[in-house]
């Protein structure tokens, strides 16, 4: 069992890892995709991802200790085996079967041979399950046929080529079996994906809920945090390229930073009939809730309600970095511990009601904007 837990935990690892970086172009392409976040689409395509990580790690690990695996080996061993069926004599030799004891039935379920068989069966089942999810018809199972030979033969061909060259010979058996056993699995898993897809909104359901969505003029909170997300990134960047021509400093780095936060959440929105770079990529647009245009008293309300908070903690930050340079021996000591413990506490107040703020917009359904949408009668539109 462990030669099959270790794997799955490192793709596991991986697919964290990877996650991280996949997470934001993935929301940006599903919210451009059907209007809104569908979250079963999500669970269903990270899983897909997971699931090629799991079965390729299940293919190549565990590693040998070393590259030079040809010593390890006999001058004679046979790296492939190209007859067919060759599985059915290795049950019948490992566990012989007596038809008329049942007994015998279970020791052969039990044997080695057996579950090596299952195990490739079950390997790429879930693939077929997948095309059946992405592709819908009944009619398209030959999809799964030459996706699950594809898969298969790639897995075989890296156990073949001692993956793809970096050890001297192969350390698995290339075996036309595994061909037959992945294929029919992933076919099986074609005909079997209604079983578990019923418990996920179908691709149709999804579909006409982003149009109902779009002839609502909806755009849920989710998507304008992320939109907020990438215009922080946006301004970052400006910000260090404004950095190339400015003093290195903490003031001077307010000082970019604002004018970067000017740039891209008050003056591109303005000239840009109310799209910041975030809302452009997301297809949305900031407009006025009486007028239904932007506005540019709106578009500074919204942009002074942003820009306050920041300003408060970066001001906190610099006082608390340059106000009590070394006092060690001054009688103000007592004092400034307490002043310092209370701009920390004001500090950690603002981030955790800005937090509980997001969360509960977050959490609303739509019903609640954020707060600096609800100053400036903001609302976001895509039309």
């Amino acid at each position: 069992m462990s030669s099959y837990v270790f794997p799955i935990q490192t793709a596991f690892i991986i697919f964290v890892i990877a996650s991280m970086f996949l997470l934001v172009p993935w929301l940006i392409y599903g919210y451009r995709k059907d209007g809104f976040f569908s979250w079963s689409r999500f669970a269903i395509s990270f899983s897909f991802v997971f699931y090629l990580l799991a079965a390729y790690c299940l293919v190549i690990l565990p590693l040998p200790t070393t590259r030079n695996t040809c010593a390890q080996q006999a001058a004679d061993t046979v790296y492939y085996n190209l007859t067919p069926f060759m599985f059915v004599k290795d049950i019948m030799r490992e566990t012989p079967i007596v038809w008329s004891q049942p007994s015998t039935w279970i020791n052969m379920i039990k044997g080695r041979a057996f579950l090596q068989v299952m195990f490739n069966i079950l390997l790429v089942m879930p693939l077929g399950v997948y095309i059946r999810y992405f592709w819908q018809k009944r009619s398209f199972w030959k999809h799964a046929l030459v996706a699950g030979f594809g898969l298969s033969l790639f897995f075989e061909v890296t156990q073949l080529t001692g993956l793809y060259g970096f050890y001297s010979c192969p350390y698995r058996l290339f075996d036309v079996d595994d061909l037959m056993m992945n294929t029919s699995g992933a076919v099986i898993g074609f005909f079997a994906a209604p079983l578990l897809l019923a418990l996920f909104p179908s691709r149709a359901s999804i579909q006409a809920k982003s149009e109902q969505i779009v002839e609502q003029n909806r755009v849920y909170p989710v998507p304008q945090l992320l939109a907020l997300l990438i215009d922080g990134i946006v301004v970052v960047v400006i910000t260090n390229f404004l950095s190339i021509f400015t003093l290195s400093n903490d003031i001077q780095t307010v000082l970019d930073t604002s004018m970067a936060m000017v740039i891209v959440l008050f003056f591109i929105p303005w000239v840009r009939n109310g799209y910041t770079p975030g809302s452009a990529i997301l297809r949305f647009r900031y407009v006025d809730r009486q007028s239904c245009t932007p506005t540019l008293p709106a578009l500074l309300k919204r942009f002074i309600a942003i820009y306050a908070p920041w300003l408060l903690l970066t001001i906190i930050q610099l006082v608390s970095k340059y106000a009590y340079p070394n006092y060690q021996e001054d009688a103000l000591q007592p004092y400034l511990i307490w002043i310092s413990l209370g701009i920390g506490t004001l500090y950690f107040l603002v981030y955790l009601t800005l937090f509980i703020h997001a969360i509960v917009v977050l959490f609303s359904g739509g019903k609640r904007s954020f707060y600096f949408d609800e100053v400036s009668r903001i609302r976001a539109s895509r039309k």
